[in-house]
């Protein structure tokens, strides 16, 4: 199985990056590292956190997507299920299972490239 395409450059976020996270999630960003993806209108879509917040408390995910019509758009799917398909596709699909794999390792080691927490989980909501 190939490894994970190389991830899209990630640049520093701007006051008008954060501007556009508080804007976009209600809040004003925690944890925040830089942009890890931008939609075709410039704005952030998805977001390279820390792996700890400032209290030292493990955050959940070291890429957050910050989209409101994304996240409504993956909300609607995990809401039809597609989760638990794709999670009884992983268990009868040696190709998928093997991308998989090779996805989750390549997150994990773009995660401990910033910082190792052991023993915490790679991803939350993701099949094991």
């Amino acid at each position: 199985m190939e490894t994970p395409p190389p991830q899209t450059e990630s640049t520093k976020p701007t006051d008008a990056d954060i501007a556009a996270f508080e804007q976009q999630l209600g809040r004003p960003p925690r944890g925040l590292r830089a942009i890890a993806h931008r939609c075709p209108c410039g704005n952030p879509d998805v977001v390279e956190t820390q792996p700890r917040l400032e209290d030292g408390t493990p955050f959940p995910t070291t890429y957050y997507l910050t989209c409101p019509r994304a996240a409504s758009a993956i909300g609607t799917l995990e809401a039809n299920g597609v989760m638990k398909e794709m999670t009884a596709r992983l268990e009868t699909d040696p190709e998928l299972a093997a991308a998989y794999r090779a996805a989750h390792e390549d997150y994990i080691t773009r995660r401990d490239a910033i910082e190792v927490l052991e023993g915490f989980p790679s991803a939350g909501g993701m099949p094991d």
